[in-house]
């Protein structure tokens, strides 16, 4: 079984900054494609961003693409979603997901955290 713990949502203002991070156990972290969704009030749950098992190689939503990076430490078993230049319409509750493949995670989440909000204020 794999679990996933994200930590790092908050408020900020738009333009501003924020880090999530996501803590995984039960399970090699090398072994799984690991990624972010999100849900706004109102709205489906959405693909945010996807880190390969070595962290070489990313995909992002259109949507997020230029403003937030995904990364990964293996050795600390984290995954991070450095989101800058934040905007309104990324508040949501973010989703820390953990699959098999890139393609698989852009749909689907074999795994999926609890969830962080972030809140961002005009």
């Amino acid at each position: 079984q794999v679990q996933l713990v994200e930590s790092g949502g908050g408020l900020v203002q738009a333009g501003g900054s924020l880090r999530l991070s996501c803590a995984l156990s039960g399970r090699i972290v090398s072994t799984y494609v690991m990624g972010w969704f999100r849900q706004a009030p109102g709205k489906e749950r959405e693909f945010v961003a996807a880190v390969s098992r070595s962290g070489g190689s990313t995909r992002y939503a259109d949507s997020v693409k230029g403003r937030f990076t995904i990364s990964r430490d293996n050795a600390k078993i984290t995954v991070y979603l450095q989101m800058n230049s934040l905007k309104s319409e990324d508040t949501a509750v973010y989703y820390c997901a953990a699959s098999q493949t890139i393609n698989r995670l852009v749909s689907e989440a074999d795994y999926l955290g609890q969830g962080t909000q972030v809140t961002v204020s005009s």
